[in-house]
């Protein structure tokens, strides 16, 4: 369907990718992996038309269409959310209106010659407009809305009332609605919560036919969706069969079987060098000495791509709190709209928060898992109700608003100096290196960094203060797979308690003892691991969900 045969790219000095062969074919499903700068968004532009290949061939079959998901949703005005998802399969839209005029046309006397034109082209329209499965247009378009969160009750709401989150679901519901022949999403599930990441998942299996590339930063996303991962990483383009745990293991056996072979090269490299050198002024020897320098001349000299360099802090233990962190008792929030009447969040809600505890905080989209979070964390008052806060005990809270707070013009070094004022300059770099900032990386603004960095350093500024109660809302928001891990190990070492929102499965089946359900404004509790909520709550295996 498409092939990208031999093609090199570099942005600048930067190589990005050279001698670079991959093959999209019908119906497959594929990963596309790599750190952040290696070249994957390329990959995106240069199969969209985007960008030009330095050098390379790529040939695409007729008639093949085209979808690209990226963060980049662009402007949206003047249109109805459904009107909007409708506007990307204008052409489609269009196909419909061209056979509705040649049907009419078809009532009209006229000579067998043109008839047989007309039919002709009816006939080639036709084609194409089921091809595009445009009989299910509407429908289609309405069941993908409702998939990702926007009800029947919003889909004539102006696109410009929903923010950013939701705009987003917008433009990928008008991805997923043109059923392209082939399919680009860079990270979908960035603004999607666990219900809509499910129903895409399912979407993607049951109704989607045709070829998928993307990139996702859930682990579990990637894992049921893909068959093959495409990893662009130390100047090149490597394909494993597999999903990502697949492609993690393959990885490293490949990599052991290179440091291997490299090994072997270097001791024959060895050995056939001191040759040389020992008779090189050898008459007796000139033409042994000769062969073996243009043999060594003709070897492709196996090189080992640079470590990525993993460094662990060891985070000193927070001070002993209370056994009860945080109670709380007959809850209740609402919030005032602006026409004045208030709109309930949840109420009737008590529990308690034990040392220790991982709790996740789940329900769907707006059941009110932030508002809880806030008021549990003292960032807002709740409307009735009391929350009572243990001995000694010291909260920290993340959301996505926190790394609006960080000062721009100070870079990541300072940043976290001002966290941990006591703490020797190896100690920060230490800390920061856990995190992946090291070399020059340390020194760059905040104002320049991208929203994952950002959620790094707040992060790692969080867990250097002497905190024992974690609250975090969305911290997996904008990291990577690695990013993640490395947030993970953090907070399972981690000797204090924590509150957690997230939409990554995989983090919380690792993570959390308890789970809080917000559902229609009440709240159940379940004393078990994520698994066992799942298996308790929605009857299906933890491992499956």
């Amino acid at each position: 369907m498409i092939h990208l045969s031999n093609i090199a790219k570099q942005h600048g000095t930067q190589l990005l990718f050279r001698d670079a062969s991959f093959q999209i074919l019908p119906g497959s499903r594929t990963g596309l992996v790599g750190p952040n700068g290696a070249g994957k968004t390329s990959i995106f532009r240069i199969i969209t038309g985007e960008e030009e290949v330095d050098s390379g061939e790529i040939t695409c079959a007729k008639r093949t269409t085209i979808g690209y998901f990226s963060q980049d949703v662009g402007e949206m005005l003047g249109r109805t959310a459904l009107e909007e998802v409708m506007a990307g399969s204008a052409a489609t839209v269009k196909l419909a209106a061209q056979l509705k005029e040649m049907e009419a046309a078809m009532c009209e006397p006229q000579s067998d010659d043109e008839m047989a034109t007309l039919l002709e082209r009816y006939g080639e329209a036709m084609e194409e407009f089921e091809h595009r499965d445009g009989y299910d247009l509407d429908t289609r378009a309405q069941t993908v809305l409702t998939g990702l969160g926007i009800g029947p009750d919003r889909f004539n709401h102006p696109v410009e009332s929903f923010s950013g989150g939701w705009k987003m679901r917008i433009a990928l519901a008008k991805i997923l609605t043109l059923q392209p022949d082939v399919l680009l999403m860079d990270e979908p599930t960035n603004h999607l919560d666990v219900e809509s990441i499910i129903w895409l998942e399912e979407w993607l299996a049951a109704e989607f036919k045709g070829a998928l590339l993307m990139t996702s930063h859930d682990r579990d996303f990637m894992n049921r969706i893909v068959t093959r991962i495409i990893e662009v990483a130390n100047k090149t383009v490597t394909t494993y069969g597999g999903n990502y745990d697949f492609y993690e293991k393959e990885r490293d056996i490949r990599k052991d079987q290179l440091l291997a072979s490299h090994k072997r090269q270097q001791e024959m490299l060895a050995k056939e060098e001191e040759f040389i050198a020992r008779f090189a002024a050898r008459a007796s020897h000139a033409a042994q000495v000769q062969s073996r320098v243009k043999k060594l001349e003709k070897i492709d000299r196996i090189e080992i791509p640079p470590e990525e360099r993993i460094v662990r802090f060891e985070f000193n233990a927070p001070p002993r709190s209370g056994d009860d962190v945080v109670s709380f008792s007959d809850l209740a929030k609402s919030w005032q709209l602006p026409d004045g009447a208030e709109k309930s969040v949840f109420s009737g809600v008590s529990g308690v928060v034990r040392r220790q505890n991982k709790i996740a905080v789940v329900g769907v989209n707006g059941a009110g898992k932030s508002t809880f979070l806030k008021v549990l964390a003292g960032q807002t008052d709740p409307t009735c109700g009391n929350v009572t806060v243990g001995a000694n005990v010291s909260i920290g809270y993340f959301s996505q608003h926190a790394m609006d707070l960080l000062s721009p013009k100070k870079t990541v070094f300072e940043t976290v100096q001002d966290a941990m004022p006591l703490a020797n300059i190896g100690v920060i770099r230490n800390l920061l290196g856990a995190f992946l900032f090291s070399g020059d990386a340390v020194d760059k603004r905040i104002e320049n960094l991208s929203g994952g960095e950002k959620s790094r350093v707040v992060l790692a500024t969080l867990l250097a203060r002497p905190i024992n109660f974690l609250v975090l809302d969305e911290p997996t928001n904008h990291l990577d797979i690695r990013s993640r891990e490395i947030l993970l190990d953090a907070l399972q070492n981690f000797t204090g308690t924590v509150v957690i929102v997230s939409h990554d499965r995989h983090f919380l089946r690792s993570l959390v003892d308890r789970v809080f359900e917000i559902d229609h404004g009440e709240m159940r509790i379940y004393e078990g691991t994520y698994c066992y909520y799942l298996e308790k709550a929605h009857g299906v295996a933890g491992v499956a969900a």
